[in-house]
């Protein structure tokens, strides 16, 4: 499949904004057809949002992103793309329309994806030019965080579309879901309908309001979900003797009348009270602000998720392990010039890591001079199958020193000087300077040991990264050795 630089968005609403965000932040350059006059303000607040949610769920160095252009019409956004995304209301006849004359604008070979939540892609192809290459990528909102895709072809969609659009999702960080049969509403929005309109009926029979509603899912049932799911989660409710079990004692229930899942007629009373209900449980917060609550929940979700590389934090590890690789350079090639310190890191000072003071906090000092260790791990060979094969190099000893404050959107580099290597220890000395005038910002000194990470025990590492180390370090041997290295706390400064 070939590289994916450029996408366009038909639609930039609320789904096609957050696609705009995620694309963006993974550094694909996007442009948008959207009518409303408005499309690129809107855009812009998302991709704000998306990048404060970001920064916060990874510590990976994240692309300054690539630019978003609104265009003018459908073919400016689809002429030069290489892979479109529509992303219109859930209106056949609009979808159809403007997909059919994205498939005669677009290069042949582009697949072409909807983001519908539910209609038929056997329908949405059937106008098309080359309709093979029609898959429904559904996303869930926020696009920019949540890693879910449901995948789908219609009866023309060939294999090949649907593997190069689930390869393509995987790339920006999602987890694509085969759904290997066409069906009305797919997969999640079929479970989603049925918990949606038992919430009607209860809110239409007073039995409950929006706002418990809402507190029965999230303190209950929802945290479970996030991770486990529902036939895992009933599995563990049976015990030892799992989903039999289980099956056989609540079985029965199901045949009871517990649940309406006919919708409620939706009547103006209705209507009213949801709304009147809706608005009392928002207590007047913003739209804006709610969304930044949302993500803010999310991210702790993620993260959370993350620590045991399970579910969704299993996506988030592998698509950090992607941004770190694409972020430092790849491994050393033999005729890399290694004479002076390593300029491997960059990046820009985020707003998120501003203290009281207005300057950059002393945590986020380590977390650069860690990338900077990270990005020479990667330079010299060190990458996910050798950290999968239990070695990893341990930071035992840091030394910081501040010498000038940094600011928000302070643009930085590192460079990383190696004092001396042997089979287990590496001692390295990096130096923070202010892109825009070379002024020396901050040092790190690091005494770092190999260790196999299963056994927890000191041990050689591996031969192609000592001979890379060595062989930087008997070029780094003739540098001045740096003002600061060897440093305790409180030494009289030069």
């Amino acid at each position: 499949m070939a590289e994916i630089k450029t996408v366009g968005l038909i639609g930039g609403g609320v789904i096609g904004a957050g696609w705009a965000a995620r694309l963006a932040l993974n550094g694909i350059a996007v442009r948008v057809f959207d009518p409303d006059p408005d499309a690129q303000r809107k855009i812009d607040e998302v991709l704000e949002n998306a990048r404060r949610a970001t920064a916060k769920l990874t510590l990976a160095p994240l692309h300054d992103p690539a630019p978003i252009h609104v265009v003018a019409t459908l073919e400016e956004a689809v002429a030069e793309a290489d892979f479109v995304q529509e992303s219109l209301p859930e209106r056949e006849d609009l979808k159809r329309e403007l997909l059919a004359a994205a498939s005669r604008a677009a290069r042949r070979d582009v697949v072409i994806a909807s983001s519908t939540s539910g209609l038929l892609p056997s329908r949405l192809q059937a106008d098309m030019v080359a309709p093979e290459r029609l898959v429904v990528g559904h996303p869930f909102n926020p696009v920019y965080l949540l890693p879910l895709v449901e995948v789908c072809g219609g009866e023309k969609t060939s294999p090949e579309t649907i593997e190069q659009a689930m390869t393509f999702y995987r790339s920006i960080g999602m987890h694509p879901l085969h759904v290997r049969q066409e069906i009305d509403g797919f997969i999640a929005d079929r479970l989603l309908e049925a918990v949606w309109r038992e919430a009607l009926w209860l809110v239409n029979d007073g039995v409950a309001t929006t706002a418990e509603i809402d507190d029965a899912i999230r303190y209950g049932a929802g945290l479970r979900w996030s991770f486990m799911g529902t036939f895992l989660t009933y599995r563990l409710a049976g015990g030892e003797a799992g989903m039999r079990h289980f099956l056989a004692q609540f079985g029965p229930a199901l045949r009871l009348p517990w649940t309406k899942l006919e919708a409620p007629e939706l009547t103006d009373e209705l209507i009213e009270r949801v709304a009147t209900q809706s608005d009392a449980q928002a207590a007047g917060t913003s739209i804006r602000d709610l969304e930044r609550l949302r993500d803010d929940c999310l991210v702790a979700v993620l993260q959370g998720l993350r620590s045991h590389d399970y579910a969704a934090g299993a996506t988030l590890n592998a698509h950090e392990e992607k941004l770190y690789e694409t972020s430092h350079r790849q491994v050393m090639g033999a005729d890399d010039d290694v004479s002076q310190p390593l300029a491997l890191h960059r990046g820009r000072v985020a707003p998120e890591w501003i203290d009281y003071n207005g300057h950059m906090t002393e945590s986020r000092y380590l977390q650069v001079f860690g990338d900077s260790s990270d990005a020479l791990f990667r330079y010299v060979g060190i990458d996910a199958d050798y950290h999968a094969a239990s070695m990893s190099y341990y930071t035992v000893e840091t030394h910081i020193m501040n010498l000038r404050e940094v600011g928000a959107g302070e643009p930085f580099q590192t460079t990383t000087q190696i004092l001396a290597v042997d089979d287990k220890k590496l001692h390295i000395f990096h130096r923070l300077t202010a892109t825009r005038e070379d002024i020396l910002l901050a040092t790190g000194e690091q005494m770092l040991l190999h260790v196999d990470t299963k056994a927890g025990r000191a041990v050689p590492a591996a031969a192609p990264v000592l001979a890379r180390l060595h062989h930087i370090a008997a070029a780094h041997a003739p540098l001045p050795k740096p003002d600061g290295a060897g440093r305790f706390v409180g030494a009289p400064r030069r």
